[in-house]
């Protein structure tokens, strides 16, 4: 290897930890002012951890609704993790195995969408939830969470790709369209499914600004909303704030660590659609 290619792999892994060292910190920091009792935070400034007390975390469980946000959010994001996936994966096989008059131009619309801002829709979105009286529920939240055209076209290139030998065998031994989708071509993308189901997920769960909007009772919080009320309730104190947080985002960490090749396969995936 020529001292100019070391010397670039050199650069590139200090970069790259750089950036892992950007990346984690405020995790990091974050973490350690949980550690802290409230008093402490704010006249200490220590990068090391220097207390080991678990007050915030104890305080976050029993003395917030910390237990409901959770479930408000785990059910919201399986509701609709399942939903997008599904009605995806239909719609995306209709527009790529079956011939329909108007196919082109609806494909066309699913591609448009990327033009449009989802900020765009938030006024009409939530006048239509309010009109239907679905404020402060959760189909309320799920609904205009389902609008995820990335997973059609995802869904519609894998189903492209597979040999038209296949399908016509199917069709031979007297399978129709149910047998072809669920018992033929699912098993084949099963990992494409489940790192989208994965990413789907993370992105539900993080979701702020429109459970912000739509959800105003606390007991029909999620997470990341939940949070903004611990701050109004108690005052700025950072430790409590920090332990919720770090509660908050443990599912989210567990599931990238366990399913980080999934992740990453999904990410590059939908990488490669929109470029």
């Amino acid at each position: 290897m020529s001292f100019a290619r070391r010397l670039e792999n050199v650069v590139l892994t200090l970069l790259t930890f750089s950036a892992a060292l950007v990346w984690i910190f405020p995790l990091y920091w974050g973490f350690v002012t949980s550690l802290r009792s409230d008093n402490n935070v704010a006249g200490n400034m220590s990068l090391l951890p220097d207390e080991f007390q678990l007050g915030a975390y104890v305080n976050a469980i029993f003395n917030t609704r910390l237990l409901t946000w959770y479930v408000n959010s785990i059910g919201t994001a399986a509701i609709v993790t399942v939903s997008v996936l599904l009605i995806s994966m239909l719609c995306a096989y209709a527009l790529s195995q079956i011939r329909f008059p108007g196919r082109r131009l609806l494909y066309g619309i699913v591609l448009a969408s990327f033009m449009v801002p989802a900020q765009t829709l938030v006024v009409t979105q939530f006048i239509l939830m309010k009109n239907l009286n679905l404020i402060n529920t959760w189909a309320g939240i799920i609904l205009p969470q389902l609008i995820t055209p990335i997973v059609i076209i995802v869904y519609k290139q894998f189903f492209d790709s597979v040999p038209k030998e296949m399908r016509e065998a199917v069709v031979l031994d007297g399978g129709g369209e149910y047998t072809i989708l669920f018992k033929v071509y699912l098993p084949l993308n099963w990992g494409i499914t489940t790192a989208l189901a994965i990413v789907t997920f993370i992105t539900v769960w993080n979701a702020f600004f429109w459970p912000f909007l739509v959800i105003t009772s606390e007991n029909m919080m999620t997470i990341p909303v939940g949070i903004t009320q611990v701050n109004d309730t108690f005052g700025i104190v950072y430790a409590r704030l920090m332990a919720i947080a770090m509660l908050a985002a443990l599912p989210v960490i567990i599931a990238y660590v366990v399913f980080q090749r999934r992740v990453t396969e999904a990410i590059m995936i939908s990488s490669g659609v929109k470029g």
